[in-house]
């Protein structure tokens, strides 16, 4: 395990890490999760072994601290890791986000372009959305709660109690003020918002996503913008844990830069993720 100071509080974050090839590969888990239980099987694969491969915790998840006294935005979760990844010397990274982490990851790429070479999103969040009305999976499930302290109450033991134990294993190594916080703004975004950013970044970049969801409705959008659209079958949202192979060869197509891009078709938004 490695660890970078990223706060003056002397917060860290911690990462587990693979010696290997340059350039680095570094994995950001999505909400409530944790990089290694969830990517571990693909760093071990042969389409994608031999790398320097980082499996990394964002502040207030996993094996990094849980400071309470950052609001946990997009911005400052971009900004802490950006600082581990500094300390860690991986110069441009082929950077592989899920869900939550993957709207940093395009933070992160946005504010701190010398830090990522290719970036592959793996069912990410691009959009704000509204405050949600009602209990459900992911991010929304949590922002559910109107206040933190409601959050904090009653909500950390029900959201628990709703997810199921896969989810939940990871997620109550989170610091609850840091899931809420984080869920919650996720739900708001950046200005401008991650698809713009997304949209204007001069690398490579791929966006997986389940093919069983069906075709995406901004598949017309991000390939005229530059970015590759895959499906991956057999799966859901969890990519890497449903389909760890399918999922590591097509991250190792798309850091050869050999993905090639769906066509794009009408269909509704899929569903929202964490």
């Amino acid at each position: 395990m490695h660890s970078a100071q990223v706060l003056s509080d002397g917060s860290c974050i911690r990462w587990v890490e693979i010696p290997g090839v340059e350039p680095a590969l570094v994995f950001v888990h999505g909400l409530g999760a944790s990089s290694a239980p969830y990517f571990a099987p693909a760093t071990a694969h042969p389409a994608l072994a031999g790398r320097r491969t980082l499996m990394i915790d964002m502040l207030g998840f996993g094996i990094s601290d849980r400071p309470a006294g950052l609001a946990y935005t997009l911005e400052e979760h971009a900004d802490a890791l950006a600082a581990a990844l500094d300390q860690a010397a991986v110069g441009a990274a082929d950077v592989v986000a899920h869900s939550m982490g993957g709207a940093v990851a395009v933070t992160l790429a946005t504010r701190h372009p010398h830090l990522v070479g290719r970036l592959v999103l793996v069912d990410a969040n691009l959009d704000p959305l509204p405050p949600p009305q009602a209990k459900r999976p992911g991010s929304s499930g949590i922002a559910v709660y109107r206040t933190e302290q409601e959050f904090l109450d009653h909500g950390w033991n029900e959201t628990m109690d709703f997810i199921g134990p896969f989810w939940a294993a990871t997620m109550r190594l989170a610091g609850p003020e840091a899931l809420y916080r984080s869920a919650t703004n996720l739900l708001r975004g950046t200005v401008p918002t991650m698809r713009e950013n997304l949209e204007k970044l001069p690398i490579p970049r791929t966006f997986l996503y389940p093919a069983g969801d069906g075709p995406r409705a901004d598949a017309e959008s991000l390939t005229a913008s530059g970015v590759s659209i895959v499906g991956i079958p057999d799966c859901g949202h969890n990519i890497m844990v449903d389909n760890p192979d399918g999922f590591a060869k097509a991250v190792a197509e798309a850091l050869n830069e050999r993905s090639v891009a769906c066509p794009a078709a009408p269909a509704a938004p899929g569903p929202v993720r964490g």
